[in-house]
């Protein structure tokens, strides 16, 4: 049995997630709010093989984040524009736990069009959430990071303790999650944790009324079978749509199947020049939104996650840059792209290099953000010091790890020599952008330091003069690598290598917007040939 596949189907409400599995009569489930969308997807297709299983995650979870509906009826809406494409299929609906307060309305919409057969899965047990005033209270997040914490604890504790009596452990109920299955719900409610909040208290809300008539109800996951056995519906014929563009300025995200792996986008434009941008490692490629935005005018601007990075696939072996840069092929293949234009950062930036070295034909103009030029000894001691070991923790001991190693990322160069002539200059971002920072992480999980090691054994300066295509290598004059400048000026090749400082680091938190502008305002002219 195959893994789950995930997907987004773009809506004009915003792109909705949802996981796909087996063949057979459609069984869509609504996933509820303690368990990830995902692995309600690998549940549900073990159990119910015959079926074609679809999970779908509620509007402001996970994939689904950006999502509108801000009530129960709002969240039916958008989950009706994204399950269009079942036509007039007919399926069982389910809804898991907080999940069936939005199985009322979705159905009276779907049911217009198709038979809808409905079953619920857990709904005493959120009733009894809602009617014990449950909430998981404000998830904003907070400068020293325990929000996340505070979030971890909730989901944890909805698993552990009796809904009906929450000062006593439960003594059955659904099977308890792994660590890691309970970090990966984690993950899907904390990238908009306001939003699972929101979500949270709409759907208990609407479960202190009724919750509708003519439903078949069963108290655990395990039930289902039984209660679809007899069931008598055709084999589904259709198939989601390919993910179409958001609107114009906007980013949207996309899953590509390489010959290598899944890999997830960030992408911005429909039409134009492809710029593949190849982010730092270490978390996900969201921190390079006002790249892949601020570049989008007359282009197609697609932003990677790694294999074992961001919401990606783990990668298959050992990470180099080599393989990184094999992994950009298989991607451009499989996006049926001949060639592109290329901007890369730090560790990035190698992978780009190393592109344009070994797939010359695949790259127009390259641009080259903080390539790594250090010593052997500074990379030994960055291989033997800088990343700590990340491993979900049942108590959620690694989330203050991840947080505050994040944290002092942007203090300290390497972070791990906090002293005065250390400190950096940057300031210490917002807890709205340390949280972005700290989520890719956590996506990313125990594979999250492949790509970035790579960086520090990688032999730039004997790979840069092999570059043949137009490339800008440049840093921000707060960019710790900018002092490789002088050697990648000195090595390159005089006929395709120019480099400069730009104003600022664009992707870094609040940029000043006037050098910011200038910065995109140089990779644009350089892009373009303006700057030639």
């Amino acid at each position: 049995m195959s893994d789950p596949v995930p997907h987004y189907v773009s809506t004009p409400r915003g792109q909705v997630r949802i996981w796909l599995a087996g063949e057979g009569p459609n069984l869509v489930a609504l996933a509820g709010l303690t368990t990830a969308a995902s692995g309600l997807a690998r549940r549900l297709s073990a159990l119910c093989p015959d079926w074609r299983v679809t999970v779908v995650e509620l509007p402001g979870i996970g994939g689904s984040s950006t999502a509108a509906g801000e009530t129960v009826d709002d969240a039916a809406r958008t989950l009706a524009d994204a399950l269009a494409w079942l036509g007039d299929e007919p399926l069982v609906l389910v809804g898991s736990e907080l999940a069936c307060a939005v199985v009322s309305p979705l159905r009276t919409v779907l049911a217009d069009r198709r038979p809808v057969t409905t079953l619920f899965v857990g709904a005493d047990t959120a009733t009894a959430w809602a009617k014990a005033g449950i909430e998981p209270g404000d998830l904003a997040p907070r400068q020293d990071g325990t929000h996340l914490q505070a979030l971890w604890a909730f989901l944890r504790d909805r698993h552990l303790l009796d809904p009906s009596n929450p000062g006593l452990p439960a003594t059955e109920g659904e099977p308890l999650p792994s660590d890691t299955e309970l970090s990966e719900t984690f993950v899907a409610a904390a990238v908009a944790p306001h939003r699972f909040a929101d979500m949270w208290w709409a759907c208990a809300n609407a479960l202190r009324g009724a919750i509708g008539t003519g439903v078949t109800t069963v108290s655990h996951t395990a039930d289902l079978p039984a209660a679809l056995a007899g069931l008598d519906l055709p084999t589904a014929g259709t198939v989601p749509p390919r993910t179409s563009p958001g609107p114009d300025g906007t980013i949207w995200h996309e899953y590509v199947e390489t010959r290598r792996g899944r890999q997830h986008l960030r992408r911005a434009g429909a039409a134009g020049t492809p710029l593949l941008v190849i982010p730092t490692g270490g978390g996900s490629s969201a921190q390079f939104a006002p790249v892949v935005t601020g570049l989008a005018t007359g282009r197609q601007v697609f932003a990677v996650d790694y294999f074992g990075n961001g919401l990606s696939d783990k990668p298959a072996g050992p990470v180099s840059i080599e393989t990184l840069a094999e992994d950009m092929i298989a991607l451009l293949d499989a996006m049926d792209l001949s060639q592109v234009d290329v901007w890369g950062s730090h560790t990035g930036s190698l992978v780009a290099l190393e592109l344009a070295v070994i797939a010359p034909d695949r790259v127009r103009r390259l641009v080259l953000e903080g390539p790594v030029f250090i010593s052997q000894d500074f990379q030994d001691d960055l291989l033997a010091n800088y990343f700590p070991e990340i491993r979900p923790d049942k108590w959620g001991l690694h989330l203050p790890l991840v947080w505050n190693w994040r944290r002092d990322l942007f203090m300290y160069w390497p972070w791990y020599r906090v002293d005065r002539g250390a400190a950096r200059t940057l300031g210490v971002p917002t807890a709205n952008e340390l949280h972005k920072y700290a989520i890719g992480i956590l996506e990313s999980g125990e594979t999250y330091d492949g790509a970035y090691r790579s960086a520090f054994s990688y032999d730039t300066r004997a790979r840069i003069p092999l570059l043949e295509r137009p490339a800008l290598v440049c840093a921000g004059p707060d960019d710790m690598l900018k002092d490789g400048l002088p050697e990648a000026k000195a090595l390159g090749p005089k006929a395709f290598v120019t480099v400069e400082e730009t104003p600022t680091t664009v992707w870094w938190p609040d940029p000043e917007p006037a050098a910011a502008a200038q910065t995109l305002a140089m990779y644009d002219a350089f892009l373009t040939g303006a700057a030639s």
